[in-house]
């Protein structure tokens, strides 16, 4: 049996996990897709290790996938509403057509809310079968309202609400923080998003402490209360004002440097709760391949130089793709990256960066700042105009029923 690339990089520590960043909703449309354009001599093998990372009705019936959680997100969801925009678009009239289902906005919501409860039932079972510590689908709050802590908590009750096996997405703003240790104390089941930092990451990871300390004061039942905090890694190098910052000063970045530091953050955070043995599980997202195409060298360092780690890992559709295409030019997996730490001279040189220092030193930035850091503006923008893009096809929608009315 030929394993996954992904299954390569899960035999470097037992305890890591493998995710699937979109709605489950997507996955059988999506392997068609890549298995149609498969090589020939590829095809087979490349089938069955995709059914072995999600087969729908084989983890409905068993509780076993190779994948052992889903996140999603509003630009997530408008994938699977985008996947089958008749079937939305008449859920969405249906919707229309009930008084009591509000105005566009609260459809809009309603829909978001269904997509998440589409995909928390496929795989349910996953998430009984192993007691609730695997089979989570993350949804998210909407990015809109990364400040508006009342909000995010009314939203993230209502996702909590959908089904055991739902965790709630939460942006690193100071906020946000705030809402996870709510979250937290009620025993619901936290996925820190939008967080780049260290300062991020202690603050979260702080905040779920005192949540935890408060449901246990209270008696809340925490057998399956899970803690993930997300690293947008190439977003951090990538969206922010790394470039800009080192530009303008005079400093020459390589790609090879801007990974280092984006990972140089993520070994931080990692090993300071791993010292103090904090629940909280750290996630890599954001991850990028390097391919120069057939016949050239491929790799991956957002996995590979983390490889061993405790990490949970979600990958999204194209990037595993990618990964298939570059397996057997990509490197073998070394089980010992995890302990390597970037090189001094690069590190040196990204110290002299203000924007880096922010993510990598822990008193770099206030809680206050979180929102205004260059990588969480960028990316709760590209999240918020997702959104709205979402809330109009919702409103398109209910024109088109409006008009047929009519």
């Amino acid at each position: 049996m030929a394993l996954h690339v992904l299954e390569k990089l899960a035999a470097t520590n037992p305890d890591c996990e493998i995710w699937w960043d979109s709605s489950p909703l997507i996955y059988a449309g999506w392997k068609a897709a890549v298995l149609k354009d498969a090589p020939a001599a590829k095809r087979a093998e490349w089938e069955a290790q995709l059914a072995r990372l999600f087969g729908a009705g084989h983890a409905a019936e068993t509780g076993e996938m190779g994948f052992r959680g889903v996140t999603t997100n509003p630009p997530l969801c408008l994938q699977a509403i985008q996947a089958d925009p008749a079937f939305w678009a008449d859920e969405i009239r249906r919707l229309a057509a009930q008084s009591e289902a509000g105005d566009v906005e609260g459809i809009y919501w309603a829909i978001y809310l269904d997509v998440v409860r589409r995909g928390a039932a496929m795989i349910r079972k996953v998430f009984d079968v192993s007691g609730g510590k695997y089979g989570y689908v993350s949804g998210q709050v909407d990015p809109r309202f990364v400040s508006d802590g009342a909000r995010m908590l009314e939203q993230g009750l209502e996702l909590a609400a959908i089904a055991p096996n739902v965790m709630v997405k939460i942006p690193g703003s100071r906020e946000g923080y705030e809402v996870i240790e709510e979250l937290t104390a009620r025993g619901i089941p936290t996925n820190n998003t939008t967080s780049f930092t260290v300062p991020q990451y202690v603050a979260c990871m702080d905040a779920v402490s005192r949540g935890l300390e408060r449901a246990r004061a209270n008696g809340v039942d925490l057998s399956r209360w899970r803690s993930v905090i997300t690293h947008m890694s190439a977003r951090l190098g990538n969206v922010g004002d790394l470039k800009a910052q080192a530009e303008a000063r005079g400093i020459a970045l390589s790609p090879e440097d801007i990974i280092h530091g984006e990972l140089a953050v993520l070994k931080r955070a990692y090993r300071y709760g791993r010292e103090r043995s904090h629940p909280s599980k750290m996630l890599q997202c954001s991850m990028r391949v390097a391919d120069s195409g057939p016949g050239g060298t491929a790799s991956s360092w957002h996995i590979a130089k983390i490889a061993g780690g405790d990490f949970v890992y979600t990958c999204p559709p194209g990037y595993i793709a990618q990964l298939m295409q570059a397996e057997d030019r990509l490197p073998p997996f070394d089980a010992g990256a995890i302990d390597e730490d970037a090189p001094a001279e690069t590190l040196e040189k990204l110290m002299r960066i203000p924007y880096f220092r922010q993510a990598y030193e822990f008193d770099g930035m206030k809680p206050e700042e979180f929102s205004r850091f260059g990588a969480f503006a960028s990316t709760a923008a590209e999240f918020a105009a997702a959104t709205r893009k979402t809330v109009d096809f919702v409103a398109q929608s209910v024109e088109t029923a409006l008009r047929r009315v009519a």
